[in-house]
């Protein structure tokens, strides 16, 4: 199933892949730091969102020097109990997770190999300079930049599309950047309701923001989901997300930055299966029976003679019956037809018609 039955006026093209209500949702494997530094890893991690079924791998364009600063205290220090990288500095933990700028090209070589979309995330203006090197088809912004508005601004005058996560963002926030992208005179441009812990919980995901989101701000509408299974995602799906991003990762005992709330291979490729089948369920407005169900009406209960009978006899409670199939006078007239008369001999398991009847 390629279409839905309702148009869809949000449509985004990225390269060859169609995203909107009409098409199935487009499903992006972040692959964030769960290479390990192993480029090897990086790309054994293509090929399983290939197999898996996804549309895109992200990746993330920093280097531990243009995200933050090399001191190792204080604010620069992750001291937060609840925080999953407590005890770590900001820098070094950077450090285990950026991805070498200069892997960038052999990961985005075997995605195209493999029929997968590559972009990234770039966090600062350097960033943006180098994947244009790159010829990305899209960027991604993350939650955590949605409110840097001059990198906002640098990645819009590229003229791609912009997929933006909201995690934390108000909406007067949300408001700058969506004017800021339209203020480059670029339109293509997707947001992503993301609740910005890791793992997030199905309780503070507020799906019921994603179509309010949609109207408030008139374009595409995703799902950054840091939730375990497929749940979350399968519910955005049915509240009209046409975008879902998960972190993946071969295996979470493999360890790794993110790996404790990453997908494994098989629940990528279950992520995929659900949130499209929970897109070709949502459908379009339909009372009375479908095509497919025409057949069924058979199975409704009906009236029927329930005991031979003679011309003349009377209807009663014992030669009336309501049963089933369904190819007699609906049981709605039951009432109105006990005490009359049957115009002609009829054996028991005819259907009522109001041929039969005086």
């Amino acid at each position: 199933m390629d279409k839905r039955i309702i148009g869809d006026e949000h449509m985004i093209k990225i390269a060859d892949r169609l995203i909107g209500k009409d098409y199935k949702p487009f499903i992006i494997a972040e692959m964030s730091g769960n290479h390990n530094h192993s480029l090897e890893r990086a790309l054994h991690l293509v090929e399983l969102a290939a197999q898996a079924g996804a549309d895109a791998v992200k990746l993330q364009t920093y280097t531990p020097d243009t995200i933050t600063l090399d001191v190792h205290t204080n604010e620069f220090f992750i001291s937060n109990e609840k925080d999953l990288w407590k005890g770590q500095s900001l820098y070094n933990l950077y450090q285990k997770a950026y991805t070498p700028w200069e892997w960038h090209q052999a990961i985005f070589d075997k995605c195209e190999e493999l029929g997968l979309l590559a972009f990234s995330s770039p966090f600062d203006e350097t960033a943006v300079d180098f994947l244009e090197t790159l010829n990305v088809p899209a960027y991604k912004i993350a939650s955590f930049e949605n409110v840097d508005i001059p990198l906002i601004k640098k990645v819009a005058r590229t003229g791609k599309p912009i997929i933006i996560s909201t995690g934390m963002a108000t909406a007067a926030e949300l408001d700058e950047a969506v004017r800021a992208v339209r203020g480059e005179g670029n339109d293509q441009l997707i947001l992503l309701k993301c609740t910005s812990t890791y793992p997030a919980t199905p309780e503070n995901s507020n799906l019921a923001t994603i179509p309010h989101m949609r109207d408030l701000f008139d374009v595409e509408i995703g799902l950054s989901d840091h939730t375990m299974g497929t749940g979350v995602s399968v519910a955005a799906v049915a509240l009209g997300a046409t975008v879902i991003e998960k972190h993946f990762t071969t295996a979470r005992a493999d360890g790794g930055v993110d790996s404790t709330f990453s997908m494994e291979p098989h629940e990528l490729k279950q992520l995929v299966e659900d949130t499209e089948r929970a897109w070709q369920s949502i459908g379009h407005i339909q009372y009375g029976p479908t095509e497919a169900e025409k057949p069924s009406l058979n199975a409704r209960r009906s009236l029927y003679v329930g005991e031979d009978m003679k011309e003349g006899d009377i209807f009663t409670k014992e030669n009336l019956r309501d049963v089933r199939p369904g190819l007699g006078l609906p049981t709605k007239y039951y009432d109105i037809l006990l005490g009359k008369t049957i115009k002609m001999d009829a054996k028991k398991g005819t259907p009522i018609s109001w041929e039969l009847v005086l």
